[in-house]
């Protein structure tokens, strides 16, 4: 379904100011879908470092990265930002848009791919993926499958593994799909979230710039999880266990652990680092599950292990 107001200019609020030459992209993806993303080019004074390919999480969008792709622009880089099929202002992929909703990985990796190719003659190498939470499920499984060919690769709380109480989850999701309701909500939505209830980030500018996007353009907001969503993302992290397609990824990776994590299971990074075989893991003390739109110390501890990553890719 697409969605009801297509916006085609970036979504501004205050203290969210657009990278400098930033441009809203549109690209094709699987099924014929309409994707949005957003390029920013490297600074004109030297030659470009490369690109950084930043995959956002669940509910995310480009707008919430601008902040990050200054930062990196700083740094001497272009950037590409996507909305995943599903989210932000790419197309919606249910009637009901608010429904946190995806068939499998393979169309978020298709995605990937397809933005990488029609765009790829205007993205400076060397390529460096940046990926947050359900980013980096997308991105470590691209990489895994040599879908996508970067040249280091660096990852924020990522979703290698669920945090689930409900006994024999994998079961009632089965169940759920053969019975047609992969498409129902597998929690229901609840009253809008405050800063004081928030369990991503300490840091509240950055949380109220986020609400801020969303409240000036609705389209953006994206609801609970369905069971589809549940089910593909249980796949995923399934594929993680398998020791010799890890065991292959030869370039540089960093992970980033937050210490007050309520979302994600941290012991798949312990698990998943332990089989790539050039990774460095770091856990932010103190932080939520958004390390990048966490506190200022908190995110100076990711750049520092990201300007490490850096030298060690040779970038």
């Amino acid at each position: 379904m697409r969605n009801a107001i297509p916006l085609h200019d970036f979504v501004d609020v205050p203290g969210n100011p657009r990278p400098d030459g930033a441009e809203l992209v549109w690209f094709t993806g699987s099924a014929g879908r309409t994707l949005r993303a957003c390029m920013v080019p490297a600074l004109p004074m030297k030659a470009a470092r490369g690109t950084v390919i930043v995959c956002p999480g669940r509910t995310e969008f480009v707008e919430k990265y601008f902040e990050v792709a200054r930062e990196l622009q700083a740094k001497g880089f272009a950037v590409l930002i996507l909305d995943w099929p599903g989210q932000g202002l790419s197309e919606r992929l249910l009637d009901d848009p608010k429904k946190g909703h995806i068939d499998n990985f393979q169309t978020f990796m298709g995605a990937l791919r397809n933005g990488l190719d029609e765009l790829e003659e205007r993205l400076p190498r060397p390529y460096l993926c940046l990926a947050h939470s359900m980013g980096g499920a997308i991105a470590l499984a691209a990489i895994s499958e040599r879908l996508v060919n970067v040249e280091a690769a660096a990852f924020s709380a990522p979703m290698w593994g669920l945090r689930t109480r409900i006994f024999g989850i994998r079961y009632l999701v089965w169940a759920m799909r053969v019975m047609g309701r992969s498409g129902d909500y597998a929690q229901q939505p609840g009253p809008p979230e405050r800063f004081k209830d928030n369990i991503v980030t300490h840091d509240e500018r950055r949380w109220q710039i986020a609400r801020d996007l969303v409240d000036t353009a609705p389209d953006l907001d994206l609801g609970p999880i369905t069971w589809g969503w549940l089910g593909a993302s249980l796949d995923i992290v399934r594929t993680f266990a398998r020791r010799a397609r890890l065991a292959e990824i030869d370039i540089p990776l960093l992970v980033a652990t937050a210490e007050e994590e309520k979302l994600i299971d941290n012991r798949s990074h312990d698990r998943v680092c332990g089989l790539l075989p050039d990774c460095e893991h770091i856990q932010v003390p103190g932080a939520m599950h958004e390390i990048l739109m966490e506190t200022d110390e908190r995110r100076a501890i990711w750049w520092a292990a990201f300007d490490r990553l850096l030298e060690r890719a040779g970038i």
